[in-house]
């Protein structure tokens, strides 16, 4: 919604007034209903409706809601999440929903569009513990530095926790107390759904570690700077060509000093990603003598995902990691 917009909204005149209005009654009559007459959160005859705003959410919340749960994404297939804008139906979808599972600061049209729906949220940032945090320096904190949740000069914090799978499994772990707040009856069936998603999730975790343990190269150049999780987790440093979002184009400067680092490095491998053109790391492939290689920072599934989901994914990247990084 744009800003004369919520001007227009909240003078209360014009047909976008009314309808908002009428989205946000029907909102609030939704939260009433779900409440028993003592106040609690009344039994559910059918699932609880959970939307959710990117594809990692929507895989961890399928996973851990099961049958019970009826799950709607806002980004669609193949899109790139950091740009989402809603639609009036996107904004009423998120009024019907039970639970809106989101991540705060990540995408700024579903933190609008929540400050007028009635439905629960659940901000994945807290179990997620953002506390990576980049300085527009070349180069990340080094493996085991002390990473502090303090806003760098940018005031930006890295937002892709999922890249690490102990941080999903945490979010996946809260979200299940979420929906048994919401559906006490069922409250068992999703923590023991949560605990088995965490047990492969934990599986997944100890493959990438033993997988990168032995790698030739540990410095990871990424054409933007979405890696940094899965980087600190499993020892390597990662270095973006681009910052936070896939969109931020770099200097020519930046292009130049990367370029440096991966000759004066001997670093073979440039990764690009499936949803962003390749050729900012084509570039600083053509001019350092590297190769490119994708690498899926799984903020969406398209055409060019290598798996039908977050595990099978996450393992192709592990493969791609391998190779490109010469790990015995």
């Amino acid at each position: 919604m744009s800003s004369a917009a919520r001007r227009a909204s909240r003078r209360g005149i014009g047909p976008s007034a009314r309808a908002a209005t009428v989205v946000l009654l029907l909102s609030l009559l939704s939260a009433c209903s779900s409440l028993s007459s003592d106040g609690q959160p009344a039994a559910h005859d059918g699932p609880l409706r959970v939307a959710t705003s990117f594809y990692p959410l929507q895989w961890m919340a399928q996973r851990v809601g099961g049958d019970l749960v009826t799950v709607t994404n806002l980004t669609k297939p193949g899109a790139e999440p950091h740009d989402l804008e809603l639609t009036p139906r996107d904004v009423a979808s998120l009024s019907d929903a039970d639970v809106v599972a989101y991540l705060s600061g990540f995408q700024p049209a579903v933190d609008d569009a929540l400050r007028t729906t009635g439905a629960t949220r659940f901000d994945a940032a807290p179990a997620a513990d953002l506390n990576l945090v980049f300085t527009p320096n070349l180069g990340d904190p080094s493996p085991g530095e002390r990473l502090e949740a303090k806003a760098d000069a940018t005031g930006r914090t890295d937002p892709h926790f999922w890249l690490d799978p102990t941080r999903l499994a945490d979010v996946a772990q809260a979200f299940a107390d979420t929906l048994a707040e919401q559906d006490p009856e069922h409250a068992a069936r999703y923590r023991a759904n949560a605990t088995a998603l965490t047990a492969e999730l934990n599986d997944l975790d100890h493959d990438m570690k033993a997988g990168l343990t032995d790698c030739r190269s540990r410095d990871l150049v990424t054409s933007h700077r979405a890696f940094g999780y899965l980087a600190v987790r499993y020892g390597l440093r990662q270095v973006g060509i681009s910052g936070l979002s896939p969109e931020e184009e770099p200097s020519a400067r930046s292009l130049a000093r990367v370029s440096d680092f991966v000759r004066a490095n001997h670093v073979a491998t440039i990764y690009s990603e499936a949803l962003v053109s390749p050729a900012v790391a084509k570039t600083v492939a053509r001019e350092s003598g590297a190769i490119t290689k994708v690498l899926d920072p799984l903020e969406g599934m398209g055409p060019r995902s290598k798996g039908s989901d977050y595990l099978e994914v996450m393992r192709s990247n592990l493969a791609t990691l391998r190779a490109g990084q010469d790990c015995s």
